[in-house]
């Protein structure tokens, strides 16, 4: 096997990956909790 240096693989694609989910997920949160505020409202 091939000796491997710990640190010097490039990981910038997956932190930009990890980045769209976080972001998806936080803005996917955030229109689920305005839809169950808005059926809130709706249903008295």
């Amino acid at each position: 096997m091939a000796e491997h240096e710990h640190g010097t693989m490039d990981i910038k694609d997956q932190e930009q990956t990890f980045a769209g989910f976080v972001k998806f997920t936080t803005y996917t949160v955030i229109g689920i909790l305005i839809f169950l505020v808005f059926l809130a409202m709706v249903n008295g």
